[in-house]
């Protein structure tokens, strides 16, 4: 074989994403790859690439070693990649919800942080500091399918808070006109009006009351 066609024999290797590690998520498995062209020399972080959770690293036969020393890097990091944490864009897609939803959850402890990380964005000098997840907890949640559940109780919540916001403009409309409040409505909104009982009137002319 000819000198220029053997130097254009490609030297290639591929580890497939075990579902452990994607959970499901081409945006998790973009990450994976980030996180592990991160490890990888300026000059070879391109020769590797994903494509349906296939990664692929593919160098000219000329690059021997240095196509072996980058293989060494990326089976080491693959050993222990489903314990990577999972960012937010990950999870959000991952468990299918919203920006809002994460910080909210997040927020109230539904949804448990893991820690979190800083980085600096490229070509600027700004980091920014954000909250990643355990992926075995990121997994029970979606196993579970809470997503909805969680969505039902804010659901709950939102209709339970225009409900006491109504009640109260309500009052404050009352009180403003100077009107009498009856007992029935300044009974908390949880609270049922009381019943007229029969026969009360008469209880207490007969002086069992005092």
């Amino acid at each position: 074989m000819p000198k220029h066609e053997k130097n254009d024999v490609e030297l290639v290797r591929t580890w497939i994403l075990p579902p452990a590690a994607t959970l499901g998520s081409s945006v998790r498995a973009k990450g994976i790859l980030l996180e592990l062209r991160a490890r990888l020399p300026v000059a070879s972080k391109k020769s590797l690439d994903i494509e349906h959770g296939e990664l692929t690293l593919s160098m000219p036969a000329s690059a021997k070693a240095e196509f072996h020393a980058v293989a060494s890097v990326v089976a080491s990091a693959l050993k222990d990649i489903e314990s990577l944490p999972v960012i937010p864009r990950e999870i959000e897609d991952i468990l299918s919800i919203k920006t809002s939803e994460r910080h909210r959850w997040l927020k109230d402890g539904r949804l448990p942080s893991a820690g979190t990380r800083t980085v600096k964005l490229r070509g600027r000098a700004r980091k920014i500091t954000f909250h990643v997840f355990d992926p075995r907890v990121v997994e029970d949640l979606l196993d579970r399918g809470v997503v909805e559940e969680w969505r039902e109780e804010d659901a709950a919540a939102a209709a339970e808070n225009r409900r006491r916001a109504a009640y109260k403009a309500k009052l404050t409309r009352l009180l403003k006109k100077g009107k009498t409040v009856k007992a029935d409505a300044v009974a908390g909104p949880d609270e049922a009006p009381r019943a007229e009982l029969a026969g009360w009137e008469e209880f207490g002319r007969d002086g069992l009351l005092r």
